[in-house]
């Protein structure tokens, strides 16, 4: 059986898949792959998934250059999410997020409102051309 069978693909033939950072043990983001996105992934040892906005493949840091090596794969006890633990890297290492922040968690709940709580470390302007806020 091959491995990619062993997963518990959604409707819509997507796992989901948590990015921890491999140093800090930070979650860096949520995201879906298919299970083209997933075997990339494996062979290339850089993030690739499945972007449901764009509608296809999307290998993370394509346009931003923050690219996410991947160190290791784990698969849940049900078959059917997977956490990846990666290194961020590109040309300011440890941004994941396409706010131009290190990770997509940056709101946090206070007093009945969502507060950013991580600094924006590159505005995304420069990272895309134009705000992706």
């Amino acid at each position: 059986m091959d491995w990619l069978d062993q997963i518990r693909w959604d409707r819509d033939g997507l796992v989901p898949v948590i990015a921890q950072e491999r140093d800090s043990g930070d979650v860096l983001m949520f995201a879906w792959m298919n299970r083209e996105a997933l075997a990339r992934t494996a062979e290339l040892g850089e993030a690739v998934y499945w972007s449901r906005s764009r509608g296809r493949l999307w290998h993370k840091g394509e346009e931003s250059g923050h690219v996410q090596k991947v160190h290791e794969l784990r698969l849940d006890c049900d078959n059917d999410v997977l956490l990846m633990t990666v290194t961020q890297q590109g040309h300011e290492p440890g941004i994941a997020c396409h706010t131009g922040r290190h990770s997509c968690f940056f709101q946090r709940l206070q007093d009945g409102r969502w507060d950013s709580v991580e600094p924006v470390l590159k505005d995304p302007d420069t990272m895309y051309g134009k705000a992706k806020a």
